[in-house]
């Protein structure tokens, strides 16, 4: 079974980049981590980063605090071992303590992978799903 640990310095993100989108950001790293409400849990495997996850907290007036899911990742030499599952539950665990009413993520419909992770975490299907995104330029 995995260790996971909450990421609390940049140089475990760095050391842990290969499981993200792109490489960890100095400045990025700095600000996620130094806020209360995000959370970074990264599973290791003999001491290597196997797979991460993170987290925020949203709050809304009519709505209370939900973890929203923002990410996961499991390296593909660690994969199909639960390691993913384990990393939703971690998270899923920090949001009952902190008081949140739910947790939710955003997945597309053919991410198999995805949702059989998270299926097996106890999530459940609310319908389709049409993400809209902005992207801003310096």
């Amino acid at each position: 079974m995995a260790e996971i640990r909450r990421a609390g310095t940049v140089e475990e993100v760095v050391a842990a980049q290969h499981l993200f989108d792109g490489p960890a950001h100095r400045e990025a790293s700095e600000k996620f981590l130094a806020g209360e409400e995000n959370h970074l849990l990264i599973a290791y495997e003999d001491g290597e980063p196997a797979g991460m996850i993170t987290g925020t907290e949203v709050t809304h007036p009519d709505k209370g605090t939900e973890m929203f899911l923002n990410e996961l990742d499991v390296s593909p030499d660690y994969q199909r071992r639960g390691i993913g599952r384990d990393l939703v539950d971690a998270l899923a665990g920090i949001a009952r303590e902190r008081g949140c009413r739910g947790m939710w993520v955003g997945v597309e419909t053919d991410n198999k992978a995805a949702l059989a992770t998270y299926t097996s975490a106890g999530a459940s299907n609310d319908g389709p799903f049409i993400m809209q995104s902005w992207t801003f330029e310096d």
